[in-house]
């Protein structure tokens, strides 16, 4: 989530961009149900599958709506489509799980973002090849990505394919979000985080904001973890622990100024 996060944000060019707050996540986690109500998706595999697909989905949703009208696809108008996405499929997840009391069983511990799975090692061998794919080519992008910080066309007179670079990184989005998702749950404000602490000390160079946001981000989410389990009387999931962090670091960035810029 920390390097789909910096990806996102420079693939987009959108500061307040992140798999939770423009809606990937919460597309993964509503095919998911989806998944486990129709087709009683409950393997580890049906799972991914699914999540990749409803992350896909909800990313061209939110581009396809978020890019229409005068101004393009600006950072704010950005974020209020992602959200609205967000809600419309977390809604409707909801409102399935609520009238299909076998769903919310088997749903309930993807719902807010959880360490505490049971699965073990058919978990991590079902998700890993598609979060390694997705990795390799976010890594292989890296080089391009700097160029298209100056904008579409200057990145076109520099000889990057601009259309081609989008495209793998949303192929990259939608493995790491997917795989993400199924594995743990929906996690949000992991992937806005991240970047931006990473670039406060690493600098501007998406070759060193990667990598090192995929150092980061683990660092961070495990923290999390242990706070909620041992910090706290009550275990509490990680992926609260990540929102209440989450929170007031969006309410930060949108209230600094020159948010508009990378």
């Amino acid at each position: 989530m920390g390097v789909a996060g910096a990806l996102m944000q420079a693939l987009t060019r959108n500061p307040l961009a992140d798999p939770g707050i423009l809606g990937v996540n919460a597309g993964a986690y509503f095919a998911m149900v989806v998944g486990f109500a129709t087709f009683g998706a409950t393997t580890t595999f049906g799972n991914v599958v699914f999540a990749m697909g409803g992350a896909f989905l909800a990313g061209l949703l939110v581009y396809a709506v978020g890019s229409r009208g005068r101004g393009g696809a600006g950072p704010a108008k950005g974020v209020l489509t992602g959200v609205a996405v967000s809600c419309v499929f977390t809604g409707v997840a909801f409102g399935i799980t609520m009238i299909d009391p076998k769903t919310f069983d088997k749903i309930r511990g993807w719902a807010v973002g959880s360490l505490q799975k049971d699965h073990g090692m058919e978990l991590f061998l079902t998700t890993a090849p598609y979060i390694v794919v997705g990795l390799l080519i976010a890594f292989a992008l890296t080089g391009y990505l700097n160029a298209l910080a100056l904008g579409d066309d200057r990145a076109r007179a520099l000889g990057v394919p601009v259309t081609t670079v989008r495209t793998a990184g949303f192929v990259a989005l939608t493995l790491l979000c997917g795989a993400g998702t199924a594995a743990i749950g929906p996690i949000s404000f992991l992937g806005l985080m991240i970047p931006h602490a990473v670039r406060s000390v690493v600098g501007p160079d998406q070759r060193w904001i990667l990598p090192a946001s995929a150092l980061a981000a683990p660092i961070l989410f495990l923290g999390a973890d242990i706070v909620g389990r041992v910090a706290l009387e009550t275990e509490l999931p990680v992926g609260m622990i990540t929102a209440f962090i989450g929170a007031p670091v969006l309410i930060q960035l949108v209230r600094t100024r020159g948010v508009k810029e990378l």
